[in-house]
């Protein structure tokens, strides 16, 4: 059986003044309109959050019935896989249909990040690593110690990460969504400033994602009922690869879960790299979008400089990554960003992505990622009508 995504909803990513449930109804409010369900048709919740202490809300999934009085006794459950909580509820919901015990589900992705000052957020962020070894440090510096272990076996790549941030910051300026909707240019991303400090060397301000409030939703069904409904997405497949989560254990810059995931979902919906004509991947720092250029197979290791500098991941190449201006500039609201890339991706693919619609779109990759590599999500889309 296979599974479509028929209408989503998407909040502005920022400094919001919502609260996580004021977050959870309109995304998801915007969703069962847009696709013109009847809330009292949908079989089952499904809510990624990380939270992490992020918020006192420990029972999210619950909130979720506020959506609507005829929601009163749905299932609701959530999901957390740290950075991919949303891909997580995605996978739940998409896995009940395909059991049969469930044909129309609303998947919500939500995370208010903002209530913590940046010390905050950084402790609750840092629950997702490896605590017996992982501690002590920041996400920044886990991946500034990629970047460094990079740039010691590579060479210096930082304006190759300043052409990322350019590239994705150029991006967000179509996208009304994004937290930072503003072009601030390769000079300004290349150069540290009293506005672009060093965060965790050799990562700059701009090497970072930002810290967000926001949801996103979207409506999925079983093929059967596709015919009721004004579009449908497809998923060509959608695969889970877990990792070792001490990085110890791994030889990071192999990034091999992501790799995994990538290829097994190619094999999956029978493409190569070569196939696909757009992609939102999960570019937390910079350093994670240029090892995402070598997993996914548009380089070889060592090499993802080149899919910056041919142009091939730009917006009029040939293969766009991070149309919506990424995590990067869109903003990261953890358990919202899964959710977020399918809805957009999703857009994208029905030709009704507004000033970020790309011609010819027909098939969209997504990859999202929690923690440093370890809990990996790659979806394969095409529209299907």
């Amino acid at each position: 059986m296979s599974v479509r995504i028929v209408g989503w909803g998407h909040t502005k990513f920022g400094r919001l003044e919502d609260n996580l449930e004021q977050l959870i109804v309109k995304a998801a409010k915007e969703a069962i309109e847009h696709a013109g369900v009847d809330p009292t048709d949908i079989d089952g919740i499904w809510l990624g959050h990380y939270n992490g202490g992020l918020v006192s809300d420990g029972f999210p999934s619950s909130l979720a019935l506020q959506i609507d009085p005829q929601l009163r006794f749905t299932p609701s459950t959530r999901l957390e896989n740290a950075c991919a909580s949303g891909s997580a509820a995605i996978h739940g919901a998409r896995n009940a249909i395909n059991s049969g015990n469930a044909k129309i589900a609303l998947i919500i992705g939500v995370e208010k990040m903002t209530e913590k000052d940046t010390k905050g957020v950084t402790e609750s962020l840092m629950t997702a690593s490896y605590q017996a070894e992982e501690s002590e440090v920041s996400f920044p510096q886990v991946f500034g110690r990629f970047a460094d272990l990079y740039f010691q076996k590579y060479g210096n790549k930082s304006d190759i990460l300043a052409k990322i941030a350019a590239k994705n910051h150029s991006n967000s300026v179509k996208n009304p969504l994004a937290q930072m909707q503003k072009d601030v240019g390769f000079d300004f991303c290349n150069s540290v400033s009293e506005k672009n400090p060093m965060v965790a060397p050799p990562l700059r301000l701009t090497d970072c994602s930002l810290v967000s409030d926001g949801a996103a939703a979207i409506i999925m069904v079983s093929e059967e009922l596709e015919g009721n409904f004004e579009r449908g997405v497809k998923f060509r497949s959608a695969v889970q690869v877990n990792d070792f989560l001490p990085m110890s254990k791994r030889e990071i810059l192999k990034f091999e879960g992501p790799r995994k995931a990538f290829h097994d979902a190619y094999d999956g919906a029978s493409i190569k790299v070569d196939d696909i004509d757009f992609a939102e991947v999960h570019d937390c720092f910079t350093i994670a979008e240029l090892l995402v250029y070598e997993a996914m197979g548009i380089t070889k290791l060592g090499q993802g400089e080149r899919a910056i500098l041919d142009g091939t991941v730009f917006s009029d190449g040939s293969l766009p990554v991070n149309l919506s201006g990424g995590l990067k500039a869109k903003g990261h609201p953890v358990g919202a960003t899964g959710v977020s890339m399918h809805a957009l991706v999703s857009a994208q693919l029905t030709g009704s992505a507004g000033l970020m619609q790309k011609e010819n779109t027909n098939i969209g990759c997504i990859f999202n990622m929690g923690g440093s590599g370890v809990a990996n999500y790659c979806s394969i889309l095409e529209a299907s009508k």
